[in-house]
């Protein structure tokens, strides 16, 4: 529980990361010299998001397969126990790519 907190705070820090300095910057300064600004601090939340995500992943499959491993009998529970936390996490960082794809965009 521990490492899905880190690993959410960690992409909500990225998300911040990323308004913070396409904000930061303004609409009329940002459509000129510092629009790369805002590109590469949306480019480094969008990493930081993806690192976030495949952390928290990797941790949730270590943790069912070393609990597959103690108890094989119960690998069916496990599984169903740990697919609906992996589908969520998969969709905070769909769409934490989604906004920053935006934040590009717009």
């Amino acid at each position: 529980m521990k490492s899905l907190f880190r690993s959410r705070l960690f992409q909500f820090m990225a998300i911040f990361a990323g308004l913070m300095v396409t904000s930061a910057l303004g609409q009329e300064e940002a459509a000129g010299a510092y629009k790369d600004y805002a590109l590469l601090g949306a480019a480094i939340a969008a990493g930081m998001v993806v690192i976030g995500a495949a952390h928290g992943i990797s941790r949730f499959a270590t943790a069912a397969a070393e609990s597959t491993a103690r108890q094989p009998e119960a690998a069916a529970d496990i599984r169903t126990a740990i697919n609906l936390p992996l589908f969520l996490l998969e969709g905070v960082a769909i769409i934490a790519e989604v906004v920053l794809l935006l934040i590009v965009l717009l």
